[in-house]
């Protein structure tokens, strides 16, 4: 009589050769294939990981860039520790946002916000048609020349498009946990606004998911040094595109409201107080003195305006950026006027949750 044999076993040993061979079946159909698992095989799981989530990593250059520079941003909130997941998340997001908003093609904002993108594009193409020499079996050499019809630009795959926009945001290191900037160039000019009210749309329509990990998105449309010069002109001109933007509907009298935000900037507020020969700058992080800077921008842009909390018709967003790797003293705002749709008064005036509180969220905003 046989002795049994244990079930997982005999599967084992039943499935392992079969197994191997369909593997190289597909090496033998995929020349390429063998290399990538070899590659693989070599790879630190850190690695692995990276290569199968496409993060952009931090532009040291970005917050020197701050200091001289007005740019249009996204500033998003997420939980702590989840930045990574939430980063992924909107990515994917804005990704599908930046198709929308060039009429489905997302290579006119690569275009348009990244020249430098555009131009290595263009130079991996010259270099594809330059002559390749390329040896006999007689060891005679014959030059052959690749030629690409002007008429027909290259086709990128899903991966190199959506390397393509991953480049073109600026991933900004940040002082704070629980919060994400991605920028856009300096001289660029995009609507963040416009950009955010579609992800509202297709969220409510069901065409986009729910986020998990992000909470909110605040479309940041320019940012400045905080002082009182800088901060009236900014607002002063993001209010009259408001009032030219023909989408936007104003009453009369205008009602508006302003927030200030400060997050993470306690401890940099002390530090600040107690280094900062500048008092103007100093005085700037009261929220009193902020709240007047605003409201008189407004007041001169708009003569017949008034302060209304509960339900302003426009809402002036400031909030000062945690940056990593500034000068001490040098504090950067964050200015956006935002239309009704995309803000809440209560608790307190801000950017609108993406997701109700009631549907359940990780974590908190």
């Amino acid at each position: 009589m046989m002795p049994p044999v244990e079930q997982g076993e005999g599967t084992e040993t039943a499935h392992k050769p079969e197994q191997e061979e369909k593997v190289a079946a597909a090496q033998e159909s995929q020349p390429g294939l063998r290399g990538e698992l070899a590659a693989a095989a070599t790879m630190k799981p850190w690695e692995q990981h990276a290569g199968v989530i496409s993060l952009p990593r931090y532009d040291y250059k970005a917050p020197s860039s701050l200091l001289h520079h007005s740019h249009s941003a996204f500033l998003i909130t997420c939980s702590i520790k989840r930045e990574k997941s939430a980063t992924k998340e909107v990515m994917s997001i804005l990704d599908k946002c930046v198709g929308i908003s060039n009429n489905g093609n997302p290579n006119d904002v690569v275009e348009a916000l990244a020249p430098d993108v555009t131009s290595k594009r263009r130079k991996v193409s010259e270099d594809e048609n330059l002559t390749v020499e390329v040896k006999n079996q007689g060891s005679a050499e014959e030059k052959v020349t690749g030629e690409v019809s002007e008429a027909t630009p290259p086709v990128l795959s899903k991966k190199e498009t959506t390397e393509d926009k991953a480049s073109v945001l600026s991933l900004v290191k940040l002082i704070k946990s629980g919060l994400i900037l991605l920028i856009f160039p300096g001289e660029a000019s995009f609507d963040t606004v416009d950009a955010v009210s579609k992800i509202f749309l297709d969220i409510e329509s069901g065409s986009l998911k729910p986020p998990i990990w992000c909470h909110r998105i605040f479309p940041i449309q320019a940012t400045c040094s905080l002082n009182e010069k800088d901060l009236h002109a900014v607002v002063k001109k993001l209010v009259l595109d408001f009032l030219h933007d023909k989408q936007h509907k104003t009453a009369h009298p205008l009602k508006f409201a302003v927030g200030y935000t400060r997050r993470g900037m306690e401890e940099q507020k002390i530090f600040a107080r107690d280094n900062m020969k500048d008092s103007e700058v100093v005085s700037m992080l009261d929220r009193d003195k902020c709240f007047r800077v605003v409201a008189s921008a407004v007041k001169e842009t708009i003569p017949d305006s008034a302060i209304d909390l509960k339900c302003p018709d426009i809402s002036v967003l400031v909030e000062l950026l945690p940056l990593s790797g500034v000068p001490d003293g040098s504090l950067i705002a964050a200015v956006s006027v935002l239309p009704q749709n995309l803000t809440s008064t209560k608790p307190r005036l801000c950017v609108k949750p993406l997701v109700s509180e009631g549907k359940g969220k990780k974590g908190k905003s």
